[in-house]
């Protein structure tokens, strides 16, 4: 599977909630369907969808009401996301799209939640040296790994709902000039 398929399956509010749900928890497409409000099927087509994608697998299958259940479980990457700076011009527009879909999520969960506790947001375009840049990166990886490693299931005790989103990108040099 390659990255621009795993872009474009994660290019919706609703697979971006199942891989961060089932981080933290394997879960069938029911129990996903009423943790997060939708219909076992739409939760059955998302999850087939990012199956496909090598985003999620399957990691039991259980026998329920005589039928059988599929459990899912998203391993998350320890490595932060990185698309090859190299790579062709469609590769960035897939790219900018998965940033505007994940922009577009957070902007949606924050709006519906009220934030409880400590919290940081930035935005800021930015000159720094590259080995700043290569730090900055390095350490926001480790603080997403650090919250994959640690998740939990839904609502378990002792546990807090946070949320994570991250864009950090360098941007082209020919930035905002005019031809």
């Amino acid at each position: 599977m390659n990255e621009i398929e795993q872009l474009r399956a994660t290019a919706h509010p609703l697979r971006l909630r199942m891989l961060s749900l089932l981080t933290g928890a394997t879960m069938s497409a029911a129990e996903v369907a009423r943790e997060l409000g939708v219909t076992q099927a739409n939760a059955s087509y998302h999850l087939r969808l990012l199956e496909r994608s090598a985003l999620v697998r399957v990691v039991e299958e259980v026998k329920v009401n005589g039928g059988v259940a599929r459990r899912y479980r998203h391993e998350a990457s320890s490595e932060p996301f990185a698309i090859d700076e190299t790579a062709r011009d469609e590769t960035a527009a897939d790219a900018r799209a998965h940033f505007f879909a994940l922009l577009a999520e957070a902007l949606r969960e924050r709006s519906a939640r009220r934030i409880d506790g400590p919290s940081v947001n930035t935005d800021a375009e930015l000159w720094v040296t590259p080995e700043v840049w290569r730090e900055v990166v390095g350490k926001v990886g480790e603080a997403s790994a650090l919250l994959h490693a640690s998740a939990q299931p839904p609502r378990t005790e002792g546990t807090v709902t946070v949320s994570m989103t991250t864009a950090l990108f360098r941007l082209s040099p020919d930035r905002g000039k005019r031809s």
